[in-house]
């Protein structure tokens, strides 16, 4: 029996991508490579505006774009010319996904709404991505990842105990919502088997960040305080951060009174796991004050190969805080194999994050040159 990831599971289904920068792009990009046949719609001559976004570029084209659009296909159409609207409804009328994360509005404008086009192919499962939502008074207003962070709150509970509020440093949300999105196709392909009809899938950045920040909001209901900021740890769970050593700094995830038992061993406390201020998580919490400093002084006694070494050994969870190369170069990994070449292009990319049957989804193709496909696609 052939392999799960050898049989592309979405193997025959048409993706119609109307969507720049990363949000929509990187739907696109998941559901490409579970075996969909993806085709990009862009712009003529400029297209996806992440194509040039850089640098840094790879062959003349942004890396930010070749990371979220290899395996893909590119057709141009000028969407204000009535014959090439006209030819993209009746190629959308065929297709089995449609997935946009153009200015809300923009596409209603163009009779490329969700009731015009599931009227017109009601086996279609359309993909909305906004900034703020489908609905209430923020729903037409445009936004992009910095803003959202800071609007959702995840500024606030992120950046030093010292510091001002900080974004997180990635796009966290761009690719959260593109998970989302890929997530919500899928389910209402499965769905589609059961009742033959597509559905409206919507999704946004501050829905994706009020996610990330469940458990935060689910704290602050239960206490009306705001969390803290923590550099490296977390407000409910001690010990559980970086702590320094002569020579850096290791994190150590002591997430449980057992752990917390070894460790105390391990830097010679033993009775610290049944002290009064320390035998339970929540008197670590609330002693944290006490218990850091102390630990703080003994870890920076030891280099921190000492310590993982140490660590480890006790079966305590704990790890460096590498770069970029340093992770790259890790033998786990190399194990895993997420990097992989994109054909004809050599440059490497992350992989799909997820494997069946033990293997990963290879990646399927070089990122399109802008309108390479028309003459295939559009005759």
């Amino acid at each position: 029996m052939a392999p799960f990831a050898a049989a592309q599971p979405l193997k025959g289904i048409r993706v119609v991508e109307i969507a720049q920068n990363i949000a929509g792009p990187y739907a696109g990009e998941i559901l490409s490579a579970l075996g969909a046949d993806v085709v990009k719609v862009e712009r003529p001559g400029t297209g996806d505006d992440a194509r040039g976004w850089g640098p840094p570029f790879w062959r003349g084209t942004a890396t930010t774009f070749q990371a979220m659009n290899h395996g893909k296909k590119s057709i141009t159409l000028d969407l204000k010319d009535p014959a090439d609207l006209q030819w993209l409804h009746g190629f959308v009328a065929e297709a089995d996904v449609f997935v946009q994360n153009m200015r809300p509005g923009a596409l209603a404008e163009l009779q490329l709404g969700p009731e015009l086009l599931c009227a017109a192919n009601p086996r279609l499962v359309y993909c909305a991505l906004t900034a703020f939502g489908h609905k209430g008074p923020k729903h037409l207003a445009p936004g992009y990842e910095p803003m959202v962070q800071a609007y959702a709150g995840l500024f606030s509970v992120n950046g030093t105990e010292d510091g001002p509020p900080a974004r997180v440093g990635m796009q966290v949300l761009d690719l959260g919502s593109g998970i989302w999105a890929a997530l919500g196709c899928i389910a209402a392909l499965l769905q589609r088997t059961a009742t033959g009809r597509g559905c409206v899938v919507d999704t946004s950045l501050f829905e994706t960040a009020l996610g990330w920040l469940q458990v935060s909001m689910a704290g602050f209901q239960a206490t009306g305080q705001q969390p803290a900021r923590h550099r490296s740890g977390n407000p409910n769970v001690v010990v559980f951060q970086a702590l320094p050593t002569a020579d850096g700094e290791v994190v150590v995830a002591a997430a449980n009174d057992r752990l917390f038992a070894k460790l105390a061993r391990l830097v010679g406390h033993a009775e610290w796991a049944a002290d009064p201020r320390y035998a339970s998580n929540a008197l670590r919490v609330q002693h944290k004050a006490e218990l850091l400093p102390q630990l703080q002084a003994l870890f920076r006694q030891r280099s921190t190969g000492d310590w993982i070494a140490a660590l480890e050994d006790a079966g305590i969870p704990c790890g460096p805080i590498q770069d970029f190369a340093q992770v790259m170069a890790e033998p786990q990994t190399e194990a895993i194999g997420i990097f992989q070449n994109i054909p004809d292009v050599d440059l490497r990319v992350v992989g799909l994050p997820l494997s069946f049957d033990g293997q990963r989804p290879p990646v399927r193709g070089r990122a399109p040159e802008l309108g390479e496909h028309n003459r295939d696609i559009r005759g």
